[in-house]
């Protein structure tokens, strides 16, 4: 099994990946794109156009894994552009669906009105 923790180093590939790759496609990613050592033990994150999938290779000391997560519904907050590196706990953030950065427009939503409930007396 393999075993994260926060010295675990997490790379994400930004923007879109075809999720149809396997090992040996996702491994490519990371060598090229990335330029990553798959077999160092890191976290590799790649995430489909949709942002709805996404697959995690990584290394076990024996063996690659490959997960993958399907959203029943909304979609993942993927970085689009910027730097690939975060930590795991960002990881944990961004696969329950946190956004990594915070929002520049917010905006305020009214609040309905309620109407008052009749006392019966």
């Amino acid at each position: 099994m393999f075993a994260l923790n926060r010295t675990t180093r997490v790379f994400l590939k930004v923007g879109a990946t075809d999720l149809r790759l396997g090992f040996d496609g996702l491994h490519g990613q990371v060598v090229s794109i990335l330029k990553q050592d798959v077999l160092s033990g890191h976290v590799f994150g790649f995430c489909n156009r949709d942002r709805t999938k996404v697959k995690l290779l990584m290394f076990d000391g024996s063996g690659l894994w490959v997960c993958a997560k399907r959203l029943e519904r909304g979609r993942l907050a993927w970085p689009q552009s910027g730097a690939g590196e975060i930590d795991i706990l960002a990881l944990q953030a961004v696969l329950s669906g946190f956004e990594l950065k915070a929002r520049r427009h917010w905006y305020r939503q009214s609040l309905r009105s309620v109407p008052e409930r009749s006392s019966q007396t």
